[in-house]
């Protein structure tokens, strides 16, 4: 997995870039298909942006908030990432396992058993 971080009309401290590849390598927990994660912080004025772009197999993930610190708008990004991951996650497996819910349980047709049912089985009468 390739991370790229860029920072916009400011310097990210290096303690902040360790944070934010820390805060990626993260993700192949949900996903193993990543192969590129480009972090944009841009400082305008008082407040910053953050935006996170994943480049999955066969899809892409953006995320995008707005805060006073870089470091705080960078962890509400990856809250946001990370909560499409799971998602994604969740839908491969259920997928995988022959079926879908979308967070249901599924739906059982249950036939009710009368007693003459019952005794037939065993070839009563």
């Amino acid at each position: 997995m390739q991370i790229h971080t860029t920072a916009r009309h400011f310097e990210l401290d290096s303690e902040d870039r360790h944070h934010i590849s820390e805060r990626v390598e993260k993700f192949s927990k949900f996903a193993r298909d990543i192969h590129e994660v480009h972090v944009i912080v841009t400082a305008e004025n008082y407040r910053h942006t953050a935006e996170i772009t994943l480049k999955l197999k066969r899809r892409d993930m953006v995320s995008k908030e707005e805060a006073v610190e870089p470091r705080v708008v960078f962890d509400l990004a990856a809250d946001r990432i990370e909560a499409q991951l799971r998602r994604l996650k969740e839908y491969r497996v259920s997928r995988s396992r022959g079926r879908v819910t979308n967070g249901k349980e599924p739906v059982v047709a249950q036939v009710p058993v009368t007693a003459d049912d019952e005794f037939a089985e065993f070839g009563e009468e």
